[in-house]
């Protein structure tokens, strides 16, 4: 079952080793061609090639990276395993708006053949599901689309309008 899923976390960790060692994380068998294409589909080829060592560049304690960029070595890490489902768990929640327009672009080029599950506080990350779950107290008080869930008036709503009025 653990090989159907994989997941990006708010929380990123990055191994001691190259950006190709940590892109390529549970892919044993991934060759350079596939990594460069993963990382190209996660929106981080870019800032990759930038770096010293390209693909080479050792990263860990000697090279910080910014939060968009684990995050999106990690959305490469899970696009280069390439499995039937995706789980992102609040994986915008600490990027910037441009580096979260760039993740949002990614996943929609995921969503093809792919289950996403997104766990979300900031809702312009869940504003193109098929269907939006609403928690509250652990409990789903709304489910629908975003355009339903907005008609509704409720719990919905009332977050879209304090969020999208900052």
């Amino acid at each position: 079952m653990r090989n159907q899923i994989s997941i990006v976390l708010q929380d990123i960790f990055l191994f001691n080793g190259t950006v190709a060692e940590n892109i390529a994380y549970g892919s044993k068998d991934a060759d350079m061609e596939e990594i460069i294409r993963a990382a190209k589909t996660a929106r981080a080829h870019e800032f990759i090639m930038e770096m010293p060592e390209g693909y080479d560049t050792v990263i860990g304690e000697r090279l910080k990276l910014s939060g968009g960029q684990k995050q999106r070595l990690s959305i490469a890490r899970a696009v280069l395993r390439n499995t039937p489902i995706l789980i992102l768990d609040e994986a915008t929640a600490a990027v910037d708006v441009e580096t979260e327009a760039k993740i949002q672009q990614a996943i929609q080029e995921l969503t093809e053949n792919r289950t996403i599950i997104v766990v979300a506080h900031r809702l312009s990350t869940v504003k193109k599901a098929d269907t939006i779950l609403v928690i509250e107290d652990g409990k789903i008080v709304e489910s629908g689309n975003h355009s339903e869930l907005y008609s509704y008036n409720g719990v919905y709503r009332h977050l879209c309008d304090i969020q999208f009025r900052e």
